[in-house]
This record gives C-alpha cells, sequence and structure tokens, in this order.
C-alpha cells in the first residue's frame, strides 16, 4: 500500500512538473518574478521595512525564495522550511500586510509573465499561501495569548 501511494504522489509530481513548463513556468521564470517582486518589496512603505529589519543577505533570501516558488509551481524539492513559524515570530505582521503583499505579487505577476495560464497559478497560490499563513498565524498567536504562565 505505501509503495502504491509513493508511486502515485511521484506521477502527481510528474504532471504538475509537466503542467507547469507547458505554461512555461522554469526557474528562469521563477528567478525574475522574485527578482522582480523583491525589488519591488523592498521600496514599498508598509512591507519594505517590515522586510528590510529581518533580511540581511538578500542574495540568500532571494535564492530561499526561488527554491520555495520553485517547489510550489515546478515540484523542484528544493525548499525545506516551515514558513508559518517564521512569519509567526513577526510580531508585527498583520492581514493587512498579506493584502499588500498579494497586490503587489499579482501586479509583478502581470508584468513579468505573458502566459494568462501561469499568471494565474501563481496569483492563486498565492492567495492560497497568503490565507493559510495568515490563518495559521492567528492560531498560533491566540494560542500563545491563552499559554498558562510558569
Amino acid at each position: 500500500m505505501e509503495f502504491m501511494l509513493a508511486g502515485l504522489a511521484d506521477k502527481a509530481r510528474i504532471q504538475k512538473a509537466e503542467e507547469a513548463q507547458e505554461m512555461g513556468i522554469n526557474d528562469e521564470l521563477i528567478s525574475a518574478l522574485v527578482e522582480q517582486f523583491y525589488g519591488r518589496i523592498r521600496v514599498h512603505p508598509s512591507l519594505g521595512p517590515i522586510f528590510g529589519r529581518r533580511v540581511c543577505e538578500w542574495p540568500m533570501h532571494l535564492g530561499r525564495m526561488k527554491d520555495f516558488w520553485g517547489s510550489v509551481a515546478i515540484e523542484s524539492g528544493r525548499f525545506y522550511g516551515n514558513p508559518m513559524l517564521k512569519h509567526a515570530a513577526i510580531g508585527e505582521i498583520q492581514r493587512e500586510h498579506f493584502s499588500d503583499w498579494l497586490l503587489l505579487w499579482a501586479a509583478t505577476v502581470k508584468d513579468v509573465i505573458s502566459d494568462q495560464r501561469a499568471a494565474d497559478f501563481f496569483i492563486s497560490r498565492a492567495n492560497r499561501i497568503a490565507e493559510s499563513l495568515m490563518m495559521g498565524i492567528e492560531l498560533y498567536r491566540d494560542r500563545q495569548a491563552h499559554a498558562p504562565t510558569v
């Protein structure tokens, strides 16, 4: 049974990578998207300061974000980590920051990606990721607020 499930997972990953390729999604596109997006983040009035206080090594951060989006879009398997915990540790992040992030992401996607299916893919994934992160952060913060003190 376990072998069958692994085979199905491998098949799904291959199919996802093939669909991405059909839309023109590859490492070069992801790199261009991430570079442009974070260039805009750095000068954004509400998001720039949040990132600026935490990201000291931009090349390293950009590499991790390229790995993240590669894993999301083309099943590269290069990203490892827990984005929810990283974001939850930033106490100033609020839902409106995710709204700003999503607006900036969508604008960047539209400027960088010409294939509408690929653009829709990146925008819909970002929306799901942002909602999932915000829900996780809110749950994490709620648990922290109600944790017994010692």
